[in-house]
């Protein structure tokens, strides 16, 4: 008998999610291409001596109950206490309680945690909640005066919004007013764009801020005051305040997956780098891998495709070659990359305060807001799990630096970066450079797909693809959405239950993550 092949190009969330769905749902053998030696991808962890890299930062949170059930049978849930929060999403609710039967992540590896979560703003020196609440304590940091304006720019645009969002600039204005979106939005979001907010399209706000505005906060810290969200209302996906944690971090998930995949009876080749896929007559019919090992050239025949691969680096890639057009905005679309340069030191300078004195900060990560630096947001591991740090006695940073390809940043020789980041978390009082123990680097290609470039003619590009009917393009790069990884591994569970169902029209692949109200509920 013939059995059914599909070839899936890359080993990320979203191809290891369609390699595993194709595994315990259908009958066809999936083959991953993987370019690195790697799983994960962008959310892989990376080992230094011990100390561990989680890229990005990922928090494990979902609205969708597939994927929460789908991470737990992946990994266990921790033994909780009991009385352990509920947490609410989908408008469904949910006890985390595990009766005291999941694993002890003292004793075993192989666990999901829960963890709280924290993010701050650091600007002027001082730390202010993330997302920005009008409490006492960020009227005091801003001063009365940048308060006032601040206040009365919100309610001139609550009262006179701008008619038509057409830029990033446009939709934070609208949500935040001109004087707030100028204080705390603009400089970071330009610090990681590397482009003025008025250049970059609205879709990438309405994707990754979706509803949260002054209004959604000020909602969420009365239900706050009263114990309680206020008379049910919806707490936004940036507000949620605990998420599920792998316990070595995210790359844990994703190894853990991979070795299913191959006990199932599925392949994953590493080091494999994809340079040719064949068509005809509307469909793909083979794809060309080069070992980068050994030089050599493979042709994997198959039934169905699965790519996750940055659509620029697909369509130039594809015999025949596809119409002008198409590939002309596909040359056209832009990443940005990312540096991370982690940070062994012996403490911090900034503290938490306690009744029992000064304690390391609880933030997972910090938006560093301050113009005098270039990085723009840090990660404390400690803190996403302590189990990420080799010696508990130390804290492990990781400062987050966004660049191109083409930048001098980029290509800086790793002792210089590692310079400019202990320089930098000196100079803003966040570390004395002394107590810097140790460092690595690590480089991330096409981490964030943009929102500009020839995305306005995105359409386009996307309506060749659909006409490729064996062709799946899946998660954030394969689809040149901000995606987070449970959005790509959403994708990759629709495009399994297409093909199931027989079904060619593949709409509701790219209606994954464009809701309007993507609200997580505590």
């Amino acid at each position: 008998m013939h059995v059914k092949k599909a070839i899936i190009i890359g080993a990320g969330p979203a191809g290891l999610t369609a390699a595993y769905e194709l595994l315990t749902r259908t009958g066809i053998q999936p083959i991953v291409l993987e370019k690195s030696e790697h799983f994960g991808g962008i959310s892989r962890t990376a080992n230094y001596k011990g100390n561990r890299i989680d890229l990005g930062g990922h928090r494990f949170f979902s609205k969708s109950d597939r994927v929460m059930d789908w991470w737990r049978r992946m990994l266990p849930l921790q033994a909780l206490p009991p009385g352990t929060p509920e947490i609410t999403y989908h408008r469904m609710r949910r006890s985390l309680e595990s009766g005291g039967s999941g694993p002890d992540p003292e004793r075993e590896d192989n666990v999901m945690l829960l963890r709280p979560r924290k993010s701050r703003i650091y600007f002027r020196r001082r730390l202010f909640q993330y997302p920005i609440t009008l409490s006492v304590d960020t009227l005091r940091k801003l001063g009365l005066w940048s308060s006032f304006r601040i206040g009365l720019s919100y309610l001139r645009t609550a009262l006179l919004p701008l008619p038509e969002e057409k830029t990033l600039e446009d939709f934070f204005i609208n949500r935040f007013g001109r004087e707030l979106y100028r204080t705390f939005f603009q400089s970071y979001t330009e610090k990681v764009w590397g482009v003025p907010c008025s250049a970059i399209s609205a879709a990438w706000g309405r994707q990754r801020v979706k509803g949260l505005s002054v209004r959604k906060v000020l909602g969420h810290a009365v239900g706050k005051l009263f114990g309680r969200n206020a008379a049910g209302a919806k707490t936004e996906t940036s507000l949620i305040e605990q998420f599920l944690y792998p316990k070595y971090g995210p790359g844990q998930m994703w190894e853990e997956t991979a070795r299913k995949v191959r006990e199932l009876g599925g392949v994953i080749h590493t080091g494999q780098q994809v340079d040719g896929l064949t068509l005809d007559h509307g469909k793909v019919i083979a794809v060309t891998a080069t070992n980068l090992a050994t030089g050599q050239s493979e042709t994997y025949p198959a039934d169905y495709f699965f790519s996750t691969a940055p659509l620029s680096e697909l369509i130039r890639s594809m015999t025949p070659p596809p119409p002008e057009p198409v590939r002309a905005v596909s040359e056209g679309l832009v990443y940005r990359d990312f540096v991370t340069v982690g940070l062994l030191v012996r403490s911090l300078k900034i503290h938490d305060e306690s009744e029992q004195g000064r304690k390391l900060i609880r933030d997972n990560w910090i938006y560093i807001q301050e113009s005098d630096v270039q990085v723009g947001r840090l990660q404390i591991y400690n803190n996403w799990s302590p189990y990420l740090v080799s010696d508990p006695n130390t804290v492990w940073l990781g400062l987050e630096y966004f660049c191109n390809q083409s930048d001098a940043l980029w290509s800086s020789p790793d002792e210089d970066l590692t310079e400019l980041a202990r320089t930098e978390l000196a100079r803003i009082g966040i570390i004395e450079a002394s107590d810097v123990l140790d460092a690595t680097v690590l480089r991330v290609e096409k981490a964030y797909p943009a929102y500009f470039g020839t995305y306005d003619r995105f359409e386009e590009l996307r309506a060749y693809l659909d006409s490729l009917e064996n062709l799946f393009p899946i998660g954030r790069n394969g689809m040149h959405r901000y995606n987070n990884q449970d959005h790509s591994m959403l994708t990759a569970m629709v495009a399994v239950d297409n093909i199931l169902a027989g079904r060619t029209d593949k709409s509701n692949l790219w209606e994954v993550n464009t809701e309007t109200d993507y609200q997580e509920e505590e």
